[in-house]
């Protein structure tokens, strides 16, 4: 298995660190006022599209989702209304909205910070149904520009789990520190996400606000 794993870092590493590189798409952004500023990139999942923002210091991630009302990923120019992932509007609420004139489509944010090395705790934000917009300019060229500000996101607190942290040793140590360095190395996020990989999540909760953000991405095929 480690052999497998050599193999596989040697192999898909090179073309990602070439990709890096090459990378002139742009991002910044205040998360409660801090400037975050980075290389994004466009990530294919199945029929999804998102685009990711991250930095190592402290690790951090932002992506983006962007689709139309039938769930395909969508990048005409126009305003795209920011939801929740876990509670977007019905089929009855789009109808009754007439969101299909309004908009173009649903945009879902989500942004998870290191709180705690190595990847011990996270603060993690996801956007809400706060009728908030993000707007998207497609030059034609393969260009497309998104700019979003005065974004609330219900945040929340992630704390590892203390039976992952015993029972995960040494192991899960290694695999943080390697997640992290491929992280660093690419430019995408590796396994950073707390959700559903040995984490808790605490009862405090807070707000955590984005403002004058752009992206800038040359959209691949």
């Amino acid at each position: 298995m480690k052999t497998k794993l050599f193999l596989l870092f040697f192999i898909v590493v090179p073309g990602m660190l070439l990709a890096q590189k090459e990378n002139e798409n742009t991002f910044t952004a205040k998360i409660d006022g801090e400037v975050m500023q980075t290389e994004p990139r466009q990530v294919k999942f199945g029929r999804a599209v998102y685009f990711t923002a991250n930095t190592t210091s402290p690790e951090t991630m932002l992506r983006i989702w962007l689709g139309d009302f039938k769930g395909k990923a969508s990048f005409e120019t126009g305003t795209y209304l920011v939801v929740s992932a876990d509670e977007a509007p019905s089929k009855k609420e789009i109808k009754e909205g007439d969101y299909v004139n309004k908009y173009k489509g649903f945009a879902f944010i989500r942004y998870v910070t290191e709180t705690r090395a190595p990847r011990m705790n996270y603060h993690v934000g996801d956007s809400q149904n706060n009728e908030e917009l993000v707007v998207v300019n497609n030059t034609g060229d393969g260009t497309v520009e998104i700019t979003f500000d005065n974004m609330v996101l219900a945040g929340t607190h992630w704390k590892e789990k203390d039976a992952a942290t015993v029972f995960g040793g040494g192991g899960r140590l290694k695999g943080k520190m390697e997640s992290k360095m491929l992280s660093q190395l690419t430019g995408y996020d590796w396994n950073i996400d707390p959700e559903g990989n040995g984490y808790r999540k605490l009862k405090e909760t807070d707000t955590i606000n984005l403002t004058e953000g752009k992206m800038v991405i040359k959209l691949k095929d």
